[in-house]
C-alpha cells in the first residue's frame, strides 16, 4: 500500500466515482498491490524471514509504500 502521506490519486478518482455509481458511505478509497506467494515446504520463521526481505528489497518500493507479509492456509 502507498504510505499514508503519499498521495493516491487512483484511489481518489475510485472514491469520487462510487457516489456516482450509487455507493455512498465511504470516506477514503487508497488503492494498493498485492502479490501471492505459494512457499514450497514448511512456512517456519526461515521462511517468513527470506519473504519479508523479498518484499523489503523487490516487491514494495519502501521509499513510498508500506508491506505487510501474511500466511494464509
Amino acid at each position: 500500500m502507498l504510505k499514508p502521506e503519499i498521495l493516491d490519486p487512483q484511489g481518489q478518482a475510485v472514491q469520487r466515482a462510487l457516489p456516482r455509481l450509487g455507493f455512498e458511505g465511504i470516506a477514503d478509497v487508497r488503492q494498493g498491490k498485492r502479490f501471492e506467494l505459494e512457499v514450497e515446504g514448511e512456512v517456519d520463521q526461515a521462511a517468513l524471514d527470506r519473504i519479508h526481505k523479498m518484499a523489503e528489497t523487490f516487491l514494495a518500493n519502501t521509499v513510498i509504500e508500506d508491506f505487510t507479509v501474511k500466511v494464509e492456509a
